[in-house]
């Protein structure tokens, strides 16, 4: 399987090379008429996907002079599945909705039109976007995608269940330490000792473990998380990293935290039967929650916890999501419409709709000040969660994130580690070193064999 791995980003790379070098391929003959954009995104049936058609139906609505045409491609594996397989057949679309862990990748690659040409061209003004988002995506200096779909993980959790256990429902858990003593307490049994109500569930996905790693001051790779250079090593299993799954393992043996495995959906269907008490998930999951526990319960929200108090003065979470790539292997004329149709995206007005139909926060500071996105918060103050979140972490290395090629793989790697630790097979410290050691050969391969973006 690795070496099928391997054998794919040679040729991709080998192809990314035949692209040209120095600006999109001209059309021949330059044709007349409205500019037809695909745009292939990843957001389903559900709420994201109800927003990502009326978004797109408002920009052709808005204009004549570019139809974009939106087409759903799967999760984002497959949606990174399928571009890679349009990059050796040419089919490719002028715009792509990609998660975060390809960015390493998409530059490396070369086959983007970063984000700063646009921008220092038509000397586009970003001083309104949040600074945390734009940190993320941008590498040496230089923006190469825009964000769009922006999250990070919260606690949920069941007021009624709070208040059923004695605890204040306005004072959700802040560290590790009251987390346990939280889940203990909200922790139900039948006679015959079998659980009847977790206190937590905290699915195994390895998204959460790279916040919680966050959260504890730690980077998931060397050279200052591969933002200062190149990543060559995994670093994830150092003592903030075992310290994570330490905690984790521990309430799992007291038979206070629950595993529904690693699906996040799993988790959520638990959380809404009440099956527990708190979980931990992104911000894009709100909307849902709020209309499953809509005449059940109340639901509530608090930040992402983390070891100790004072961790919140110097940590903070990484953002999650994806953002939209411009391919420079269509022509000019639909690289410029594209251009169009992001800054349509990342209006104010149309991150505040984005904002209340998912959960997952607004790119841009003016967009919390629209009416609709005020007046949503008023009704909904479960939405302020991340924002807050989001404003109290730093910007720095820890919290811009891990830049690897092979971060699919990694959190893949570790998830297999969680499940490991969870089920006794190995100890925290042995499960992350094995891990480290995998995703470093990984990281190396990849290295070797996909030239760094000059």
């Amino acid at each position: 399987m690795k070496r099928t791995i391997w054998a794919l980003l040679t040729i991709l790379i080998a192809v990314s090379l035949t692209l040209p070098a120095c600006g999109p391929v001209p059309a021949t003959p330059t044709p007349t008429g409205p500019v037809k954009i695909a745009f292939w995104h990843s957001m389903g049936a559900g709420l994201g996907g109800k927003g990502m058609e009326e978004l797109v139906k408002r920009f052709n609505e808005s204009q004549k002079n570019i139809i974009v045409e939106a087409t759903f491609q799967g999760s984002y594996d497959d949606s990174l599945n399928k571009l890679k397989a349009g990059l050796q057949s040419g089919d490719v679309p002028a715009v792509v909705q990609l998660f975060d862990i390809a960015s390493r990748l998409m530059i490396d690659l070369d086959v983007v039109v970063p984000m700063q040409n646009f921008i220092d061209k038509e000397k586009y003004v970003i001083s309104d976007f949040e600074t945390n988002v734009l940190a993320y995506y941008t590498v040496g200096n230089k923006l190469y995608s825009m964000p769009f779909n922006t999250s990070n993980p919260m606690l949920y959790y069941n007021k009624d269940l709070f208040k059923a256990a004695g605890l204040d429902p306005n004072k959700p858990p802040r560290t590790f330490d009251e987390v346990r003593d939280y889940a203990r307490k909200l922790t139900k049994k039948d006679a015959s000792g079998k659980v009847t109500q977790y206190g937590i569930a905290i699915a195994a996905y390895g998204w959460f473990f790279e916040q919680f790693l966050a959260v504890s001051g730690g980077e998931y790779v060397n050279n200052s998380n591969g933002r200062d250079a190149r990543a060559t090593k995994a670093t994830f299993n150092s003592p903030q990293g075992v310290k994570v799954l330490e905690w984790w393992k521990g309430m799992y043996d007291e038979g206070i935290c629950a595993n529904f495995g690693r699906k996040t959906a799993d988790t959520q269907k638990a959380f809404d039967a009440q099956q527990t008490a708190m979980f931990i998930d992104s911000t894009a999951v709100l909307r849902s929650r709020l209309d499953a526990s809509k005449g059940k319960f109340e639901l509530g929200t608090g930040f992402l916890p983390r070891p100790t108090e004072e961790d919140y003065k110097k940590f903070g979470t990484i953002i999650g999501g994806a953002s939209n790539w411009i391919l420079k292997a269509r022509p000019e004329r639909e690289q410029k419409a594209a251009w169009e149709f992001i800054k349509f995206m990342s209006s104010p007005e149309s991150q505040a709709y984005w904002h209340t139909m998912s959960g997952y926060y607004p790119i841009r500071k003016s967009a919390y000040d629209l009416p609709l996105d005020k007046e949503w918060r008023a009704q909904f103050p479960q939405f302020q969660t991340a924002i807050d979140q989001l404003h109290l972490a730093p910007n720095n290395r820890v919290t811009q994130g891990g830049l690897i090629g092979v971060f699919p793989q990694a959190r893949q790697t570790i998830e297999a580690a969680i499940e490991e630790v969870l089920l006794g097979k190995a100890a925290p410290k042995e499960a992350l070193d094995k891990a480290a050691a995998s995703v470093t050969d990984a990281i190396d391969n990849y290295n070797k064999t996909v030239p760094a973006k000059k």
